[in-house]
């Protein structure tokens, strides 16, 4: 038998489930921001590539800039499925955000809980005899 040993008696409801909302919504937050960052940055870097790549290395090369060399662009590399991976970057972005807002939702954050007001207060009175 090993000596690990985890103790869940702090997470058992009513307070100790709250924390577990509490910490889920923050590394949910903490994933779509990362999520963010890292899918902007991809972003960034592949129109770098795109620039770099471009119809103006042609004049950049040093065989090219010889008289006696002529260069000619080819073609473009065809870099859809980047574009794609750029797309499907910050659509997961989204649906981790979307998440986040269920979980935000679910902690005590979104609606605290008020014992001090009775439940009778406030909203439709009741029905006075028919």
């Amino acid at each position: 038998m090993s000596g690990f040993q985890i103790n869940l008696n702090p997470l058992k409801e009513p307070l100790g489930f709250i924390k577990v909302l509490e910490w889920d919504f923050v590394v949910t937050l903490v994933a779509t921001f990362l999520w963010l960052v890292s899918t902007s940055a991809w972003a960034k870097a592949l129109t770098d590539i795109k620039i770099a790549t471009g119809h103006n290395i042609v004049n950049e090369l040093s065989p090219c800039k010889k008289k006696a060399v002529m260069c000619y662009f080819g073609s473009v590399t065809s870099m859809g499925s980047l574009n794609v991976s750029v797309i499907v970057g910050f659509l997961n972005m989204i649906l981790w955000g979307g998440n986040a807002w269920f979980v935000y939702k679910e902690t005590s954050l979104h609606s605290p809980s008020n014992t001090s007001v009775p439940h009778s207060q406030g909203g439709i009175p009741p029905p006075t005899g028919i």
